[in-house]
């Protein structure tokens, strides 16, 4: 192995993270059928903010409050109840990816394993104990808790003082999104490998260390490497 840290993205790296199927069961206990036109509106409204939270122009409260302003105004809630129903609802819908638990329990003994997520922290700690993880990933850095999110370097180097400072080539950013996983990583000074599931030809200017389409792949390549 040589790696001696491995540092995965959370969502659509080890978790998949179905907002759709979330977002349809939380809106159900309000009456509502919230179905894919629904949610495609939805998404022009959140993904702006993700990038906006992502680039350093907006809180991680300002995107809670505004991605779900107009829902909270139609059905007289607060958009804080809406954000807390949401999170929980993730949780229980969470499933992990296709070889995410092989390629842990691989892994647990020959590096040490971390995460650094600009998910919210109010369902990181669920989603890893219901998949049975609580000892596996340290450390759990979430940057709603640091104040900055990836690409920014600052998560990551608040990452590695908690690791101790490794040597950076030693470390390993696995992620599934090269705008805020393998750019970020890349600019702390860290090996990266692109969870590319989709073939997708890489961002103009991102060029990852690795790049594997499965976490099947990723373990083989780990473990041969």
């Amino acid at each position: 192995m040589r790696y001696d840290w491995i540092l995965f993205d959370a969502d659509d790296t080890l978790f998949h993270f179905d907002a759709f199927t979330g977002l349809k069961r939380m809106f159900a206990a309000f009456g509502v059928n919230f179905d894919e036109q629904a949610f495609a509106h939805y998404q022009t409204q959140n993904q702006p903010l993700w990038v906006a939270y992502q680039n350093g122009d907006i809180s991680a409260e300002e995107l809670r409050h505004r991605r779900f302003e107009e829902w909270a105004g139609r059905l007289a809630v607060t958009t804080q109840h809406l954000n807390e129903t949401f999170m929980n609802t993730m949780v229980e819908v969470c499933t992990l990816l296709p070889g995410a638990s092989e390629l842990v329990a691989s892994l647990e003994d020959k590096a040490r394993l971390g995460i650094i997520t600009n998910g919210f922290a109010s369902m990181q700690q669920a989603r890893l104990q219901r998949a049975g993880w609580e000892q596996a990933f340290s450390p759990l850095v979430v940057s709603e808790e640091v104040g900055v999110a990836k690409p920014h370097t600052g998560i990551f180097d608040h990452a590695l003082n908690l690791m101790g400072n490794p040597e950076r080539s030693r470390v390993l950013m696995v992620g599934d999104n090269p705008h805020s996983d393998i750019l970020g990583g890349l600019n702390a000074g860290l090996h990266t490998c692109w969870l590319n599931t989709q073939g997708k030809p890489a961002p103009e200017g991102i060029t990852p260390h690795h790049e594997v389409t499965s976490l099947g792949q990723l373990k083989e390549w780990l473990l041969g490497a």
